[in-house]
């Protein structure tokens, strides 16, 4: 089985988002919780399905250590960690 991690970068498969860069930032069950700092917020994270996004083996180690000390995450941090992963 895939893991699917706190701080892993996804892309998304399916929606009008396809193609995009996001960041894990919770998962629970079938679904993952997904920020970009830009559309999507720490404040309003989208919930997709896990069969919706294509998981990548790179984890961000500072926005994971952030989440889990329970630290507040910046939607500026998030887009300065994602802009390699652009395409744009």
């Amino acid at each position: 089985m895939v893991g699917y991690f706190i701080g892993q970068v996804v892309f998304s498969k399916s929606g009008r988002d396809q193609g995009k860069p996001f960041v894990i930032v919770e998962q629970q069950g079938e679904y993952v919780y997904l920020v970009d700092g830009a559309v999507r917020k720490m404040t309003h994270p989208k919930k997709k399905k896990i069969k919706h996004v294509q998981i990548t083996h790179d984890i961000i180690d500072e926005i994971k250590r952030i989440i889990q000390e329970g630290l507040l995450l910046k939607d500026a941090d998030v887009r300065k960690f994602l802009k390699p992963y652009s395409k744009v």
